[in-house]
């Protein structure tokens, strides 16, 4: 086991953490030593159920967690879940212009001309009452991590965390979101830098760890979990030298062989250069980065409408989207050009399609020999 404030929090080997929407990948990171997280906002309680009993049978007793998303700030936030009032909230015109984009890509799509509920699972389950039912779903299985993305995590996920003894983190971009958190009782802070795929702030990663990791101590040497654009061994290194205990990487585990990400964009991500993505709240209606495509191309362009708030524009972005990456699958060019995912500015570095385990064994080489040519320099 590594010296690392993570490695004895979570009872692992190697102070990596993988973001990920696959089962296999959470299971091959912590039989390799690190420890797989679930990213489990688009999933029902059932299907939650399921995937975790999948990963319990399959895992060795290994260390592993779940990531949810509870905003603090979100249209009708405090209301009760009410899917047709969601879709009311938005005007015809996003309905047109997402159908416009699919039929100028050859795609047939009058029926997206209409908006209906579809989409609306992200706004049920980042409700209270929608991630409390995940939550309940996550804690009676043996997880050692709950993290929440956006946002301070409310005191009922906390207090979750303390009865259960498992550990609760949280992503932020900012300083004074870390001050927040650490305030709050968080016990791992993910301090994510602009680079990430994914939801992200301003601020790049080397400059907002040393930040993070200044502006805390008054309140708390929380450790910090380094993320954005991180996909080697070595990035790793240079975080930890600035104040982070270990990693979090999501981007890395979309190209490897168990990845659930379609074979076009797994294709597309492979071939990408660090400059080929974008931060737009095109997709969730919050910045988020990824790979740029005459997707996002079109959202940026100044014919666009604005993207509305979270929840309303997964609304209006996901069903469209999931209709391309089917017709994409079956060969339709249109669609694989429109093909898009969350991604970060690492995916320039990302150039093979190899196993999660293996990726770990690599970040645990390149993180060796990191360390190493910082100890020469010194002697």
């Amino acid at each position: 086991m590594m010296n690392s404030k993570i490695c004895e929090l979570l009872d692992i080997e190697f102070p990596l953490v993988a973001f990920t929407h696959c089962r296999d990948v959470v299971v091959a990171v912590s039989k390799a030593g690190g420890c797989g997280v679930l990213g489990a906002v688009g999933m029902s309680p059932e299907q939650l159920e399921k995937e975790l009993k999948w990963i319990d049978d399959h895992i060795d007793g290994k260390p592993y967690g779940v990531d949810v998303l509870i905003p603090n700030k979100m249209v009708d936030q405090s209301e009760k879940f009410d899917a047709d009032k969601l879709k009311s909230m938005i005007p015809q015109e996003y309905a047109d212009y997402r159908a416009d984009i699919l039929e100028k890509h050859d795609i047939e799509a009058s029926e997206l001309r209409t908006i209906d509920t579809a989409g609306s699972s992200f706004a049920q389950n980042t409700k209270a009452d929608g991630a409390k039912a995940l939550l309940d779903v996550a804690f009676s299985h043996p997880i050692k991590l709950i993290a929440n993305a956006l946002g301070v995590p409310p005191d009922w996920m906390l207090e979750m965390g303390k009865q259960n003894d498992v550990k609760v983190a949280a992503l932020l971009g900012t300083a004074q979101h870390a001050i927040n958190q650490v305030k709050a009782g968080v016990d791992i802070l993910v301090v994510s830098g602009t680079e990430a795929g994914g939801h992200c702030g301003s601020v790049s990663t080397m400059v907002l760890i040393p930040e993070v990791h200044k502006a805390i101590q008054p309140y708390g040497d929380v450790p910090i979990l380094a993320a954005g654009g991180i996909v080697t061994g070595q990035q790793m290194a240079a975080a930890m030298a600035m104040g982070a205990s270990g990693a979090w990487c999501g981007s890395v585990w979309l190209t490897t062989v168990e990845s659930e990400v379609p074979p076009v964009i797994k294709e597309k991500m492979v071939a990408a250069n660090s400059s080929e993505t974008v931060r737009s709240r095109s997709r969730t209606g919050k910045h988020s980065r990824q790979l740029i495509s005459p997707w996002t191309d079109a959202w940026e362009s100044d014919k666009a409408p604005d993207p509305l708030p979270m929840p309303l524009q997964p609304m209006v972005a996901e069903p469209a989207l999931q209709k391309v990456n089917k017709l994409a699958e079956g060969g339709h060019d249109g669609a694989k050009e429109l093909s898009t995912y969350w991604v970060g500015q690492g995916v320039g570095l990302m150039n093979a399609t190899i196993s999660a385990s293996d990726v770990v064994q690599e970040f645990k080489a390149e993180f060796i020999s990191a360390y190493e040519r910082l100890t020469n320099f010194v002697n």
